[in-house]
């Protein structure tokens, strides 16, 4: 192999990844150069990229994503956050923390940060606006509520965690539960201060008769979140199932409930899920022959030994979580999983860590990566949504950050917070 043609290879990898070329054309044009740096046969890409996606438990990636447009589209999203709202108006910056809280129900039917981040933001950012609060801060607030898109149970990254590590999905999404409810708790804690701080928010008078509305308006939403929480912690149905199950609620909901949704309206609807669907798919592919390429290079083993190079079982634990941190910083949460997974969980099962509360650990870590610069997805989509300016929102991101930080950290030393509901349920 070629060291000076191997670092030529990369340069040109970063240098088009800094001027915006997407992640999949990135990696792609990088394994092809490195195949043919070390001599792989590129006969092998097509095949892997075939077989990377021939597993029937990612259908459930383009019907949870399927399942976010449709609750949108339904008015459901809307629903549970008036519901939201109706709780917390009487609390300063309630407005702000009922964001949060409706960014978790949503994420309990969506599995998707960034779903989460632009539906929720399109709803509240106006009413934010409107209550007083500063444009950045509000921006910012709903940036960090849909980092819990990936964590609170369905969750398309965990499915594809599952996939890559063989571990059964219906556990994880158990496992993520507790520690999605901690992030969004923190994060209030940290909008309740902010608010307290700053003056922010009015402050309205709790009506019995407005929750009562709110709470009975949200019924769809409540009982889309038991279609697919019931039915896979129950075991009726796969997360497949769950996920087609839930598509066909919101459908039928949106069409002769709410009657929001028009038949002429579903084709875009899907246009839209196929879209994004379009860009993770090819991305999930490639990724798994890069993994087969760092493999041969040797990386794998050289990240291995430097991180079992750590000693204690603490010390190579938080040199998991500091690799993951750093490369949630310049990568998006699929890559991230994608490539590191296959790596640091092998060594955190070798030092005796649960496979099942360290994909917690990891999964916890790729989220926070949504709020933190460069990358920074979901400040991107809020910036889009708000029209506000990217570097404005980095500034207010800094409690959230600090809050998710302090959860990420319990979660990781105290495994019962991912593990209690997984064993309360006789599934471990």
């Amino acid at each position: 192999m070629d060291a000076t043609l191997m670092i030529g290879s990369v340069a040109v990898a970063t240098g088009l990844f800094a001027i915006g070329v997407p992640v999949f054309l990135v990696i792609a044009l990088w394994v092809v150069m490195a195949s043919q740096i070390i001599g792989f046969t590129l006969a092998n890409i097509p095949t892997t990229l075939f077989e990377g996606l021939n597993f029937f438990g990612l259908l459930a990636l383009p019907l949870f994503i399927l399942t976010g447009d449709m609750i949108n589209a339904a008015g459901i999203a809307r629903r549970l956050t008036e519901f939201s709202q109706s709780m917390l108006s009487w609390v300063r910056g309630g407005l702000g923390i009922s964001t949060l809280g409706a960014c978790g129900l949503f994420a309990a039917i969506s599995g998707s940060n960034a779903a989460t981040t632009a539906t929720i933001g399109k709803i509240m950012y106006p009413e934010l606006v409107k209550e007083g609060y500063d444009r950045a801060f509000a921006g910012a607030t709903i940036a960090s509520g849909g980092v819990v898109g990936i964590i609170i149970p369905p969750s398309v990254i965990f499915i594809v965690y599952g996939f890559l590590m063989n571990l059964p999905i219906g556990e994880l999404f158990i496992a993520g539960f507790v520690p999605g409810v901690m992030m969004v708790f923190a994060m209030q804690l940290a909008c309740w201060w902010m608010a307290s701080r700053n003056g922010w928010g009015k402050l309205h008078a709790f009506e019995m008769r407005r929750f009562l509305i709110a709470t009975a308006r949200s019924y769809l939403g409540f009982l889309a979140i038991l279609i697919v929480l019931f039915g896979i912690y129950t075991g009726i149905f796969s997360p497949t199932e769950a996920a087609a199950m839930t598509v066909g609620f919101c459908m039928v909901a949106g069409l002769f409930v709410t009657r929001e949704i028009k038949i002429r309206e579903i084709p875009a609807v899907l246009t839209t899920s196929g879209q994004i669907t379009g860009l993770l798919a090819p991305l999930i592919a490639i990724s798994i022959v890069m993994q087969q390429v760092l493999s041969l290079l040797g990386a794998e083993q050289a990240i291995r030994d430097f991180v079992l190079g750590m000693g204690s079982p603490v010390a190579i634990v938080a040199t998991c979580m500091f690799i993951i941190l750093i490369a949630g910083t310049i990568l998006e949460s699929l890559p991230v999983t994608v490539i590191l997974a296959p790596i640091l969980a092998p060594i955190a099962a070798q030092v005796g860590v649960d496979p099942i509360h360290f994909s917690v650990i990891f999964l916890v870590g790729a989220a926070i990566g949504f709020i933190t610069p460069p990358y920074g997805l979901n400040l991107y989509v809020a910036a889009s949504v708000t029209g506000l300016p990217y570097l404005s929102l980095v500034r207010y991101v800094v409690p959230y950050f600090l809050s998710l930080m302090f959860v990420w950290i319990v979660v990781a030393l105290y495994p019962p917070f991912s593990l209690y509901l997984v064993q309360f349920m006789g599934l471990k």
